[in-house]
């Protein structure tokens, strides 16, 4: 029996021995033998052979556990090693075996199915993404010392799944997505037991909504089983959320550069990510063109087949920094120019997220990551003159819109909306979605006969938001001076004066439920905050969502420790007094609040201001938790 932990590379050398299987095949056969051998030492065992068999629901006594090995050790010591499961894959597929372990191995394959990243069985997931993100979070968390008995990961193995399990990882990787989501102080790191882990995986949960990711049918026991597809998914959402954090117009105003003939600042930001990377690209491709560099006019049009002769990508990176040269233009072969084009990237720290492969496959995801991460580091546009500056309104290109509009999008894609809300004005536009919302927070209200299912025009579009207004009114909402042209044409103002309102009706319905149907009022909100706070001994009260008082963070942390005793370490608390020392604190709430199970889309920067509606949403949220509901 092998001693120690292989590693992929130390497989790949052993598969040299059988030519027949092709690099591609080599990766997933590593992937299926690392199911059976679940300690990676190299060799699979009776017992590791028992725990697969029960896994595909068989009961085997150890006797035939060791039959089946013995039909297919090659070299009678009691376990198969990685040389003899190739040399038994080789012979059932070649007809010259009938060993059972060949069953079991394909009745595993088939359980366990790798596939591509558009499959949808629960058991299905993309090899190609598990390598890429565990190549990922290797080199993104690899340094952090809470992470030292998980990181660096093997990314051929499965360890990915267990990793996750505890939630810990998860938050790590949120906060590398964007900074400061998470206090770290908030993340249970040492003693885990049930409990904490429980509370680590409602962190995660809820701070995944709170950037955005849309997690409507993820729970705590996907990150406990450790579902692959669920995981990946999440995943892929947070470190999507990562690479697009900044590729905006806020963050980059020269991205104005981008405008072609006849096109507006706003037509712009209304580009899907995708869409604005491509042109991104486009743009460097055609200035390699007068440049001379670029003689065959290659342009791109998607992240598959456009990409997958490295050329664009070779002519990218050329065009950013002659660091890196166009040498892989002259290998004709494509993955061997796959590869000398990622180590052309390499040279500027963007060897992330595909391997040759994924580029010759026309992997659009990977890519769609690869050329983010690339635009991250280097995007390679001149900065706008002060002249130009001062021609742009940048302030209505803030990505989600301003902190308003961010939550409430947030909030509508946690109610499990379609489609999935990424600009709060426009995705509004048809009536659907907001119609779909007031059904949510309302059942029954719309009458869906009356929906245009399919909108095709303006005049479709506007009497669905008029159905909208109208069923908002039926709410008792005050909507004096909204119409739904007003929906239709993206009226900021009109748009979130609306929206807030399903929103505050969506939390009043919640705690009206949990006190008996009886109608909750800000002032019972109010009530309850301060005796549930006094009885945790406060000293502090609250006498409405504008108190001054709230700023410091400070009444907000004592609620939540009086809600879970013991919640609330008193050396991770400041004074509040100064601007920094109460941001401090309200990022350290929030997170807390989070870990109890409130899913709250607020920032710090709300609390510190006192933003009455945020305000209003914490304490809501808080309330429901302590009557024994999470949202």
């Amino acid at each position: 029996m092998a001693a120690g932990k292989k590693s992929a590379d130390e497989y790949r050398a052993i598969a040299r021995g059988f030519p027949s299987f092709k690099t591609a095949e080599v990766n997933d056969l590593i992937r299926q033998f690392n199911m059976f051998d679940t300690d990676g030492n190299g060799s699979v065992t009776v017992d590791e052979l028992g725990v697969m068999m029960r896994n595909l629901g068989e009961e085997v006594d150890e006797r035939k556990l060791r039959e089946i090995i013995a039909e297919v050790d090659l070299d009678n010591n009691a376990t198969l090693e990685f040389a003899e499961f190739l040399t038994l894959v080789q012979n059932v597929r070649a007809g010259r075996s009938n060993a059972k372990m060949g069953a079991v191995v394909q009745k595993a394959g088939d359980k366990f199915k790798v596939a591509g990243a558009t499959a949808s069985s629960e058991h299905t997931f993309s090899e190609e993404e598990k390598v890429s993100f565990s190549d990922y979070i290797n080199q993104a968390l690899g340094h952090d010392p809470d992470l030292a008995d998980r990181l660096p990961m093997d990314i051929m193995s499965m360890a990915l799944f267990p990793a996750c399990n505890d939630g810990i990882l998860l938050c790590k990787l949120i906060n590398d997505a964007v900074p400061d989501t998470i206090h770290p102080k908030a993340i249970n790191v040492r003693a885990l037991n049930a409990f904490k882990i429980v509370e680590n995986q409602n962190l995660v949960i809820n701070s995944a909504k709170a950037i955005g990711c849309n997690v409507v049918n993820l729970g705590q026991d996907d990150l406990t089983e450790g579902k692959h597809t669920q995981i990946l998914g999440l995943i892929w959402q947070i470190i999507r959320i990562g690479l697009l954090n900044k590729i905006n117009l806020a963050n980059h105003p020269e991205l104005f550069r981008l405008l072609e003939d006849g096109e507006t600042l706003d037509d712009l930001r209304k580009l899907p990510p995708d869409q604005l990377l491509l042109r991104w690209m486009n743009y460097h491709l055609k200035r390699a063109e007068a440049a001379g560099t670029n003689p065959n006019r290659k342009r791109v049009a998607n992240f598959g087949p456009d990409v997958a002769d490295s050329e664009a990508y070779t002519i990218l990176l050329n065009q950013l920094t002659r660091e890196c040269s166009m040498s892989p233009m002259s290998t004709k072969k494509l993955d061997d120019r796959a590869e000398q084009m990622l180590q052309q990237a390499a040279k500027i720290n963007c060897r992330r997220f595909v391997t040759p492969a994924d580029v010759c496959a026309g992997n659009r995801k990977l890519n769609f990551a690869f050329a983010a991460h690339i635009f991250n580091t280097m995007p390679g546009l001149e900065e706008l003159t002060q002249e130009e500056k001062a021609s742009l309104d940048l302030s209505m290109f803030d990505g989600e819109g301003d902190r308003e509009a961010r939550v409430f999008a947030l909030w509508i894609n946690c109610l499990g909306i379609e489609p999935f809300v990424a600009n709060l004005f426009d995705d509004l536009r048809d009536g659907l979605v907001l119609l779909r919302v007031i059904d949510k927070v309302a059942p029954g209200t719309v009458d869906w006969t009356k929906v245009e299912m399919k909108p095709k025009n303006k005049f479709q579009q506007i009497a669905n938001c008029n159905l909208a207004v109208v069923y908002c009114k039926s709410l008792k909402f005050s909507l004096v001076g909204i119409g739904g042209s007003d929906i239709q044409e993206g009226n900021r103002t009109l748009t979130l004066a609306l929206v807030w309102q399903l929103m505050r009706e969506h939390i009043i319905r919640i705690l009206s439920a949990l006190g008996g149907g009886a109608k909750i009022s800000d002032a019972d909100i109010i009530a309850w905050a301060n005796a549930k706070a006094r009885a945790g001994g406060s000293r502090q009260t609250m006498g409405d969502f504008r108190d001054p008082n709230l700023r410091s963070g400070i009444f907000v942390l004592d609620l939540i420790n009086a809600i879970r005793p013991g919640t609330v370490e008193a050396e991770n608390v400041t004074d509040g007094v100064s601007d920094e020392n109460a941001l401090a604190n309200s990022k350290y709430a929030i997170a807390l609040a989070r870990r109890l199970g409130c899913a709250i889309f607020l920032l710090p920067e709300d609390v510190v201001e006192v933003q009455p509606k945020m305000m209003l949403t914490l304490f809501g949220s808080l309330m429901a938790v302590d009557k024994g509901v999470g949202h």
